[in-house]
């Protein structure tokens, strides 16, 4: 068995707790206006086909760095290659490695809750909450990921939510307050992380050939910003 893998970032430090060896996979089922890493959409587009046991290889030789940290696999949708992920967690369980997954939360099946069983961590990028807004955003559906959030919270998995901040699209006041509203009924949640659009991206597209649509988007201001936080803070939000 192999994965398609996209990248690989050494010590990371805002993909979990500690310093992480983090795996970008290849492959997404959605496609959002703002992703910065378009280039990770079609799975056939890999850069590396390797084993879970390759890959463990490779966490190996920085493990000493990332004893009070662990490893987390970011995309595109880690989750689209639920087999590779089961396989190369069970090894670091066996070495007390702390585990990650930086997921849309779009997919759901029974592989997918056999890696869910073994990961500790879900960082769970919530788009809108607003589900037409939600299908603008993505071309996706929000009930998927609905449905990921109430098996998340039926499994007490421990959750860091995510919010990319979009000026025109999801930084709407009554929007901002609905998705605070929504994620403060969550008993999980740990953390939350209001993320700024930005434009730094904007050259992948060009080279895959994808029209950009948010060219002309600026990225949003302090005001913007600082509005959203007082926002989730007022529903007792955990922002970091």
């Amino acid at each position: 068995m192999t994965g398609n893998i996209h990248s690989f970032e050494s010590f990371g430090t805002k993909d979990g707790p500690g310093i992480r060896f983090v795996i970008f996979m290849q492959g997404c089922p959605l496609r959002c206006l703002y992703c910065h890493n378009p280039d990770t959409w079609n799975v056939k587009n890999r850069a590396y086909e390797m084993t879970p046991e390759e890959v463990f290889k490779e966490i190996n030789k920085v493990k000493n760095f990332i004893r009070n940290g662990g490893i987390t696999i970011s995309g595109g949708e880690p989750l689209l290659q639920p087999d590779f992920i089961l396989e190369l967690f069970k090894r670091c369980k066996e070495e007390g490695i702390h585990t990650a997954i930086d997921t849309s939360g779009y997919l759901l099946n029974d592989k997918i809750k056999d890696v869910l069983a073994l990961t500790d961590l879900v960082l769970l990028d919530i788009k809108h909450i607003n589900p037409n807004k939600y299908q603008t955003l993505t071309a996706k559906p929000l009930e998927p990921t609905l449905q990921f959030i109430d098996y998340l919270t039926e499994t007490e998995k421990p959750m860091w939510v995510r919010y990319v901040l979009v000026p025109g699209y999801s930084n709407d006041e009554a929007d901002l307050h609905q998705w605070a509203k929504y994620v403060s009924t969550l008993p999980t949640v740990q953390r939350v992380d209001i993320l700024p659009f930005h434009q730094m991206g904007i050259h992948k597209w060009e080279q895959i050939g994808a029209k950009y649509q948010l060219k002309e988007v600026l990225p949003p201001t302090k005001e913007e910003i600082i509005q959203a936080e007082t926002i989730f803070k007022s529903y007792g939000l955990p922002l970091i």
